[in-house]
């Protein structure tokens, strides 16, 4: 197959533009094809077991597999960390919300709330030297993954499994928390591509049924007492209940609220003060 092949392949499930881009990823990734090379041909002078790789890739991307399943990684804040299916992709707007909270600084004891693959834990903590980083996440593939993505880029993180619903009831106390809660809701579903639907997980993605902020009520409530006075509180929102997560945190007693949209002009990230 050439490269004309290869992403009409594709065709089906992505526009012209994904597909082609999708494409050169794995051919530039995979394979070490410049995108000179791409276009002079040399991708039908692939040897027969690169072929054969490369038909196997395919084969998973027409199925709607997405492709940083496939290879295995994805980047995040110009590092690269693994990912597989039991754990969310982490996206660029993810990024804005990592490079909010390191343009601000943090103290000394930092909390990542549902970690998943780890990238907003290990960004921290490489980025902020001086902070140690805790991150909790609910699934133990999650955790084995996000500390496999520490340990490759020398990030020293501390992983504990909890869940975020249930919070310990201890005597901890925070400089930093921040989340990136499941926060889809199911009403949403119709409007959702099929690479996320039936490969991403289930649990990082969709907000309780009839209760689209639990997960941001819960944690608000966990940093209203673990917080040091002065501590910050950062999220990730869906847009759609922006407003409703800023008026819980309100009535929690947060006093300092700051949204700030993503690179798209979407409400997507809060930061919370408890004074």
């Amino acid at each position: 197959m050439n490269y004309i092949d290869l992403w009409h392949a594709l065709h089906p499930l992505y526009d012209d533009g994904e597909a082609k881009a999708i494409v050169r990823l794995v051919l530039e990734e995979r394979f070490g094809l410049t995108m000179s090379d791409i276009f002079c041909g040399k991708v039908t002078e692939l040897s027969a077991d690169d072929q054969a790789e490369l038909g196997k890739i395919i084969g998973r991307l027409e199925k709607g597999e997405p492709v940083q399943y496939v290879l295995g990684y994805t980047s995040f804040c110009w590092r690269s960390f693994h990912v597989t299916p039991g754990v969310l992709i982490p996206r660029p707007e993810t990024e804005e919300l990592c490079r909010w909270i390191t343009a601000d600084g943090a103290g000394a004891q930092v909390l990542d709330i549902g970690t998943g693959s780890g990238c907003i834990a290990v960004t921290l903590a490489l980025d902020l030297p001086a902070s140690a980083v805790t991150a909790w996440d609910i699934s133990l593939k999650a955790l084995n993954i996000a500390r496999d993505n520490a340990n490759a880029l020398g990030a020293a993180v501390t992983f504990e499994v909890q869940d975020a619903l249930l919070p310990p009831d201890d005597d901890r106390q925070w400089n930093l928390i921040v989340s990136n809660p499941p926060y889809v809701m199911h009403s949403e579903i119709g409007g959702m591509t099929k690479n996320v639907l039936n490969h991403e997980p289930d649990i990082a993605l969709f907000a309780p049924h009839g209760r689209p902020i639990l997960f941001y009520e819960v944690i608000g409530n966990y940093a209203r007492h673990h917080l040091v006075p002065g501590g910050a509180l950062y999220f990730e929102l869906n847009p759609l209940t922006a407003d409703e997560v800023g008026n819980s945190l309100r009535k929690q007693g947060f006093a300092q609220i700051e949204f700030r949209d993503d690179q798209f002009g979407k409400c997507r990230f809060l930061k919370a003060v408890m004074l």
